[in-house]
């Protein structure tokens, strides 16, 4: 059935500050080190508005943070600086992962990832407490007091699942309370949060914590994955897939803010599904996902940061296929795949929404004013087994100029699709020069002029749109 939307470019809007800007997600500590990684990683900034990256490991051995010789620790920060002076440099800093443990401070062996971070709790509180306050302590010295009051630390990682610790409340109540002290014993300013849980996880029980223990949390964190509703594996994926809802994502947002009550609320990760090899990832459905969700979660969270900004990544081994369903914006070559577009369209909105009305059940429409232009955004999403056809659209605005044409930017199967192109050249693993070149231009976003038709004193524009897309309408306001 065709969709209709309808609005007035009158109406009073209410704001859409870019919190989807504020953070976005990397793997690996170490990896910030390497060139390719900073130079993805500037170009996020430089294109999507990125300010803060996060990212697992900064304590972990591999980064030398604290190691041991003999009875001896030995403390070094100079890796940690060298990321946070290139974040600096280019114009972004750190949303402070406190993870993992150094092995000479660790209680057990359990390790996670192909980079063995241990995940277990200190041997010795106080020990962990020291370190903290003297990574922070070092930080402030180096980078001034009112800039790190500009950062975030957040206490470890999902702590609530297995795989990052016990999985118990009370073993990460306590490594969170010898932290924020150590944090705030520093600068009272500092801001430090948590839990840092999987699927919305122990928020009431945290602040209730919290208050009960005269401890700081100046910010909520938590990750959520529409996958997370899926159940375990084994569990009737295929029914669970079919009853779920097109927008959990929202509907999870709104109850953790409420949760929250005033403090502000940082998704700290979340992505069009948790498995890091999902083919979904590289394709346009991840786009019209992402302009969804992100749209949705207007009003309700203060950061969204997206898991994750590249494929320069190796939580469990480092592909060398150019387009494996890893969780990045863009791939290993730097290449962008339509989820990285889908932000490029987002960076470049205006920052006042205005209600339009209607109802589709697989298209959604938003409109967003600018300084001198506004953009009808368009989705044409659902979820995975779910029913969706191609869509006719019509929008209907009042009170706008009379224009000759608008712009169209669409993301689809044929439009801002690297994949597509890279699976018509036979999927080549390794990738030339001119083959880099050639699929970076297929993943460019065009922008083609558009026709409107004023009709009875409104603005009317229409537009196809396949299954999975995204099309932005611009035009003069």
């Amino acid at each position: 059935m065709a969709a209709s939307f309808a609005g007035n470019l009158s109406d009073a809007s209410v704001d859409l500050p870019h919190f989807w800007e504020h953070t976005v997600g990397s793997g690996h500590a170490t990896l910030a080190l390497r060139a390719d990684w900073q130079t993805q990683l500037r170009r996020t900034r430089v294109e999507l508005g990125m300010r803060h990256v996060r990212f697992h490991g900064l304590l972990s051995d591999d980064m030398g943070t604290l190691v041991g010789e003999g009875e001896t620790l030995v403390y070094s920060f100079f890796n940690a600086d060298q990321i946070v002076d290139f974040l600096l440099s280019a114009g972004m800093k750190p949303f402070v992962e406190l993870t993992f443990m150094p092995s000479i401070l660790a209680s057990g062996s359990k390790t996670v990832f192909h980079y063995r971070a241990n995940v277990t709790p200190p041997k010795n509180y106080s020990f962990w407490a020291v370190l903290i306050r003297k990574i922070v302590q070092h930080w402030v010295e180096r980078y001034g007091a009112e800039e790190v009051r500009l950062w975030y630390f957040e206490v470890w990682n999902e702590p609530n699942l297995t795989a990052f610790g016990s999985g118990k409340q009370s073993e990460y109540f306590e490594l969170y309370r010898y932290t924020a002290e150590a944090i705030k014993g520093v600068d009272g300013a500092l801001k430090v949060g948590g839990p840092a849980t999987a699927d919305n996880a122990w928020i009431d029980d945290f602040l209730v914590f919290c208050s009960a223990n005269k401890l700081p949390a100046d910010f909520i964190t938590t990750h959520h994955y529409p996958t997370d509703s899926f159940g375990k594996p084994g569990d009737d994926t295929e029914r669970q897939l079919s009853e779920s809802k097109r927008s959990v994502l929202r509907d999870e947002a709104r109850e953790v803010r409420r949760k929250a009550g005033a403090l502000p609320v940082y998704y700290t990760e979340w992505c069009t599904s948790s498995n890091s090899r999902d083919p979904m990832h590289d394709d346009p459905y991840a786009a019209a996902f992402i302009v969804k969700t992100v749209l949705e979660a207007s009003g309700l969270v203060q950061g969204y940061s997206y898991w994750t900004f590249s494929d320069i990544f190796e939580e469990n081994f480092f592909s060398s296929l150019p387009f494996h369903g890893g969780f990045g914006l863009l791939n290993i070559h730097g290449i962008a795949k339509p989820s990285y577009r889908a932000f490029e369209i987002l960076h470049g909105l205006g920052t006042e929404l205005l209600q339009l009305q209607g109802a589709h059940p697989t298209v959604d429409a938003w409109l967003i004013r600018g300084e001198s232009r506004a953009t009808i955004v368009l989705t044409n999403f659902a979820l995975p087994r779910h029913p969706i056809e191609a869509e006719s659209v019509c929008v209907l605005l009042k009170d706008a100029k009379v224009v000759a044409d608008a712009t169209i930017r669409r993301i689809d199967l044929e439009h801002a699709n690297a994949k597509r192109r890279w699976e018509q050249l036979g999927k080549p693993e390794y990738l030339s020069a001119p083959i880099v070149a050639e699929l970076d231009l297929a993943s460019q976003l065009t922008k083609e002029l558009h026709p409107v038709i004023f009709q009875d004193g409104l603005l009317r524009l229409d537009v196809t749109m396949p299954p999975q897309s995204v099309v932005a309408l611009e035009f003069a306001c």
